[in-house]
């Protein structure tokens, strides 16, 4: 298990680099996720999982869109298994959505943009 947090970031199809997204762990999730001062977004997601690869541009996308009111974190559930079990996390791709420390929302498996706006509207982050 890794003591740091890594960062991740993407290209989009037009070549343009991606905001950075961290990667956080058991070490690093408290202060990462439930200690942020901005909602947080965070993806559990695995390498080998395709929809968990469909997920992440749209992911990217929206903390792009909404950089400086939500972040948006990373949570592999291949090296932190007992982190995902504790939030109930048995499908992947999982979206849950944090603010002030508590779980808000949670999606599981592929979502499209809108749909995952919507859900992050309901969640409450306008």
């Amino acid at each position: 298990m890794r003591a740091s947090a890594t960062v991740c970031s993407t290209t989009n199809p037009t070549g343009k680099r991606r905001m950075n997204m961290r990667e956080v762990n058991e070490k690093t999730f408290e202060q990462e996720v439930l200690h942020s001062g901005l909602p947080v977004l965070v993806d559990f997601y695995a390498d080998w999982c395709g929809p968990c690869r469909m997920m992440a541009p749209v992911v990217h996308e929206l903390a792009e869109a909404y950089e400086g009111k939500m972040k948006a974190v990373k949570v592999n559930v291949d090296e932190a298994g007992a982190l995902a079990a504790s939030y109930g996390v048995s499908s992947i791709p999982t979206l849950a959505y944090f603010e002030g420390g508590q779980l808000k929302g949670v999606s599981v498996g592929y979502v499209p943009r809108e749909d995952l706006e919507g859900k992050l509207a309901q969640w409450g982050q306008a």
